[in-house]
């Protein structure tokens, strides 16, 4: 027996039925139509934003970016380095110099030391040399004569004090006052207190408990008729509305809504694909139609022209070009050399030139001279040179 011919199908849910399976194709079709013409425009929006991304808005933005530190940030800087800073400094220094240390120098100079040496100073010595004295001799005088006699008259005070007013109040408060009051309570507990204390406990106490027993008698039977009235508002309500707008949501609007949503997720999808294959298809037509053209057109005619301009025309130019720029370099530098030339033999003209110095033959400084024998004594091997002075020398070749 093939068990494969009763197998569920690929995509099938526990609680689908027959109404899930009738509207799954239709609502998918529908759905797409609806669904392609909005995910090829949001495809074409995708592919302009990127490409108006990578064509316009980085270079604009490296510009940008660009501009403004050429424009704002390094004079910014320069302004802040070159002006602010050192207005800044001289600014503080002159704050300082005008506000801070004139007061400072106030509070160090003037403030502190007339504080200290004409009030702190004197009002120290007077608290050390005279108040200090005067408190330690009154204090003497106090403990010594003062103190004695005070016990004395306080005791005699405190002793007439108690006799005239203590002993008299306590006298009429422990003797009189204390029996009334005792005679009061007792009379009040036993004609106020007691006669209400009696009836709430024998009469008014029973009364409320029946009167409490009733009422709870009365609560149970009501509750338990609102109970049964409440119980059966709640089957009813379940019964005639709930159950049916549970069945009608389990059984209709959960699969239909289900159906919907997966038929949008399958739609998006399927125009997705639809979406690239349009997208490849005019590629494919561009290329064809404008692309390969005009590649050929530059790699055929473009390339060749342009490399025979540039091998023809623009590399003998170029030579040429710098050829004339070497010529004209030597010619400036020849004349420039010929204009010195001929201004140096116009002010040797004018002037005269310097005197040129007479050939002569290079001395040796360990030759031997006149009036100097301490090189020759000193250096024995040195060559003797001819006992004449160079100016002796000078007058002979002259005449």
């Amino acid at each position: 027996m093939d068990h494969g011919k009763h197998r569920a199908p690929a995509h099938y849910e526990a609680g689908e039925g027959c109404l899930t399976t009738l509207i799954r194709i239709p609502v998918r079709i529908v759905v797409l139509v609806i669904v392609l013409p909005v995910r090829m425009v949001w495809d074409a929006l995708v592919v302009g934003a990127r490409a108006t991304d990578r064509i316009l808005l980085r270079p604009l933005g490296r510009a940008l970016s660009w501009l403004l530190a050429t424009l704002v940030v390094i004079p910014a800087v320069w302004l802040y380095e070159a002006v602010l800073t050192p207005l800044g400094h001289a600014l503080l220094w002159l704050a300082a110099a005008v506000f801070v240390r004139p007061w400072v120098a106030l509070w160090r100079y003037v403030l502190v030391p007339a504080v200290r040496y004409g009030l702190v100073v004197p009002v120290v010595w007077l608290y050390e040399a005279v108040l200090t004295p005067i408190g330690h001799g009154l204090r003497r005088v106090y403990r010594e004569l003062l103190a004695p006699a005070g016990e004395g008259i306080a005791a005699a005070v405190g002793w007439v004090l108690t006799a005239l007013f203590v002993r008299p109040v306590v006298g009429l408060w422990r003797y009189v006052l204390v029996p009334l009051a005792l005679a009061a309570s007792w009379l009040a507990e036993h004609l106020i207190v007691r006669p209400p204390a009696w009836a709430y406990r024998e009469l008014l106490t029973p009364l409320g408990h029946g009167i409490t027993w009733l009422l709870e008698l009365l609560a149970r039977g009501i509750a338990a008729v609102g109970s049964g009235l409440w119980a059966a508002v709640v089957w009813l309500v379940l019964t005639l509305l709930v159950a049916p707008l549970g069945r009608l949501y389990r059984r209709v609007l959960a699969p239909v809504g289900r159906e919907i949503a997966a038929a949008f997720g399958v739609a998006w999808r399927i125009a997705g694909y639809i979406s690239r294959a349009v997208g490849r298809a005019i590629a494919w037509l561009a290329w064809h139609l404008i692309g390969a053209p005009v590649t050929w057109v530059c790699r055929t005619v473009c390339t060749p022209v342009g490399h025979f301009v540039r091998d023809a025309v623009w590399a003998p130019a170029k030579r040429a070009a710098v050829e004339a720029g070497r010529a004209a370099r030597a010619a400036l530098r020849t004349a420039r050399e010929t204009v010195a030339r001929a201004r140096r033999d116009a002010w040797r003209a004018l002037v005269g030139g310097p005197r040129a110095s007479e050939p002569r033959e290079p001395g040796s400084p360990l030759a031997r001279r006149l009036g100097v024998t301490q090189q020759a004594m000193i250096v024995p091997s040195a060559a003797p040179e001819p006992e004449i002075s160079s100016l002796g020398e000078k007058n002979a070749e002259r005449g």
